[in-house]
């Protein structure tokens, strides 16, 4: 081919003849709507990062909303777990581990305190300790700071105790500690 649509159209308008061959009006016309009708124009670009800079701003703030709701479920989710392997903990010694033994009594035998006499050869969390989903460590106290045997707490986004913390004791059913 190596002819450009104005060349082509120039061709075809001033000789008439492309290797021999007589063309039509028809084929002159849509030559030159080709030619004078390539590419788009300012303002049709500035129309369109107009409408995807709305549709962004619409879609993102949803999209982080559901991140965040994801990111509190895991802690709620992984709280619950804690509180699995707690219940272990207690049921085999005859009481939880102290603040300052923490949850990593639940994973290495604790060697100050109270030495729990039936501690589970192994551990009672065999992953490790989770790190919440803000990277930060849930915080436990024994016991817990409204009275029950004990909480975990998830210190949420900004790691400081705030009203998006995620707790152990945010539903007490019989004094129980259930995760939600």
């Amino acid at each position: 081919m190596g002819h450009s649509a104005g060349a082509l159209y120039q061709s075809l308008t001033s000789g008439g003849e492309i290797m021999g061959t007589t063309r039509n009006i028809r084929t002159i016309h849509s030559l030159r709507l080709v030619a004078e009708s390539s590419g788009f124009t300012l303002i049709e670009i500035m129309v369109v990062i107009i409408i995807l800079g709305l549709l962004a701003t619409l879609v993102i703030p949803n999209i982080t909303g559901y991140t965040e709701k994801a990111k509190r479920e895991k802690a709620r989710a992984d709280i619950a777990s804690l509180e699995g392997a707690l219940e272990l903990f207690k049921a085999d010694n005859g009481f939880y581990p102290t603040t300052e033994q923490g949850l990593d009594s639940l994973i290495v035998k604790p060697s100050t305190g109270r030495i729990p006499a039936k501690w589970m050869e192994g551990g009672y969390f065999k992953k490790g300790v989770p790190l919440d989903p803000w990277g930060n460590r849930y915080a436990y106290f024994a016991p817990g700071r409204r009275g029950e045997g004990y909480e975990i707490v998830s210190l949420g986004t900004d790691g400081q105790e705030s009203e998006d913390d995620v707790s152990s004791s945010e539903h007490l059913d019989s004094g129980r500690v259930l995760a939600r």
